[in-house]
């Protein structure tokens, strides 16, 4: 895992890779995979918070993004599971990837359909049915990249990724609020048909990902030893993955996954609460789209491309290092904004540096998760890795609510900045860890 002895490519070899072909797929697969998030997540904290909806409420709430932190539960099954009628035509890992963006666009369809203040509990199931389809589409696509490209171009297909991510986020959030608010037009208030206009758009928004698929290539698949009988089936589908990983790091495992455990602690705890803030602080919807959609933009492209170019030239986890630092640093951003007040050029600066410390933080950590996975295992590993990132920060954030109610927006800011704290050893600790060569 060490960084140190591998030559460096030139800038400008650096960045032609994002204009190869698997660049491009991934670039709109990533805005396929990063469309649901916010829909279920962020920007359904906005929509529940103006019908009026307590932030405790809201808080657990957010729970429903656990889903995503249990995907290795069915991974396995994503992994070797073929499916009936779409494997044969599309093969394994394109079939899983269609199934899955046509649950997320049906389950964006039933939330468009349902009104919180009538019927919160649909609106919560629906929310998990996108949740679990766009964690399975995760877990599918996951090992599509991974398979795509050798190791050494992970980074700049991480990169690409999160470039479409953070753009489908930016979409999922600025969008569906500029879209809310052109449909609800001069009427003040919650408005359940501009909210359900803009949810209907997110759901056609997913034929990007759905034509991606139909157009790209499979990856040539990894040679696996046939199972005899259903009990070595079973032993390689669900437990080799996790076995073949701790013989490769054996006691060094324990400290890469607790690296991978917290390293986004900061950014998901906070973000359950960012929303509803802007609502309490008085940002309209057009105020929040515009600063989201102009600076944020930029600055997320740009983290993202610096993210992935610095991890080819000087190591990933020297970004990683970066992108920790700058986590905590822009939480601390909002706690400021919190005592400024309403002001749109605050939101701006604050905006503008959480979004890069975010792209360069994700270009980083996917390409390192990548370079921890075994292309055999490629799908239920990453999906280990994944779901571990998210399940302690997701616990954890259900309570924000509570949180802010008893401590304020500033001290609820401040926090999440402390939490990242411990991720710094983390990374320094993890930068020495080495696989054992000979572990297959």
């Amino acid at each position: 895992m060490s960084d140190a002895a591998v030559p460096r490519p030139s800038w400008r070899a650096s960045l032609r890779v994002y204009l190869a072909p698997a660049s491009l797929r991934m670039l709109t697969l990533g805005f396929s995979a990063g469309l649901p998030l916010l829909l279920v997540l962020g920007t359904l904290s906005f929509r529940l918070r103006e019908a009026g909806i307590d932030r405790s409420t809201i808080g657990y709430l957010s729970w429903v993004g656990l889903a995503y932190g249990f995907k290795w539960v069915w991974a396995p099954l994503v992994d070797r599971l073929p499916l009936p009628g779409l494997t044969g035509w599309l093969g394994r890992r394109r079939s899983w990837l269609l199934m899955a963006q046509l649950g997320v666009a049906a389950g964006l369809i039933g939330m468009a359909l349902a009104d919180p203040r009538v019927s919160l509990t649909a609106v919560v199931w629906c929310a998990l049915a996108v949740a679990f389809a766009s964690a399975t589409q995760d877990i599918a696509l996951d090992a599509y990249r991974i398979e795509s490209a050798p190791t050494e171009q992970q980074p700049a297909l991480a990169a690409s990724y999160q470039t479409g991510y953070r753009l489908a986020m930016i979409w999922a959030g600025a969008g569906v609020l500029w879209l809310a608010a052109r449909a609800q037009g001069a009427q003040a208030g919650y408005d359940d048909h501009a909210w359900r206009t803009a949810y209907l758009a997110m759901a056609a928004s997913m034929v990007v990902g759905v034509v991606t698929v139909l157009l790209a290539r499979e990856p040539a698949r990894a040679p696996l030893p046939p199972a005899r009988g259903a009990r070595e089936w079973l032993r390689g589908a669900l437990v080799e993955p996790f076995a073949e990983f701790f013989r490769r790091y054996r006691w060094q495992a324990a400290l890469v996954l607790a690296l991978i455990a917290v390293y986004r602690i900061s950014d998901v705890v906070m973000g359950i609460m960012a929303n509803p803030f802007y609502v309490d602080m008085g940002y309209t919807k057009d105020e929040v789209a515009a600063v989201t959609k102009v600076y944020g933009v930029a600055m997320t492209l740009a983290g993202a491309f610096i993210g992935g170019a610095l991890a080819l030239r000087v190591g990933v986890m020297r970004v990683l290092m970066l992108g920790a630092l700058l986590s905590a640093a822009t939480n601390l951003a909002f706690a400021w904004l919190a005592g400024v007040g309403h002001s749109v050029p605050a939101l701006i600066v604050v905006v503008s540096a959480d979004n890069l410390a975010s792209g360069i933080a994700s270009a980083a950590f996917v390409g390192y998760l990548s370079s921890l996975t075994n292309v055999s295992y490629s799908a239920t590993q990453y999906a280990l890795f994944s779901s571990l990132m998210l399940l302690l920060p997701k616990f954890i954030a259900g309570f924000s609510g509570d949180y802010v109610n008893a401590f304020g927006y500033a001290g609820f800011f401040t926090a999440t900045a402390l939490l990242g704290l411990p991720v710094l050893l983390l990374v320094a600790l993890a930068a020495r860890a080495r696989p054992v060569r000979d572990a297959g």
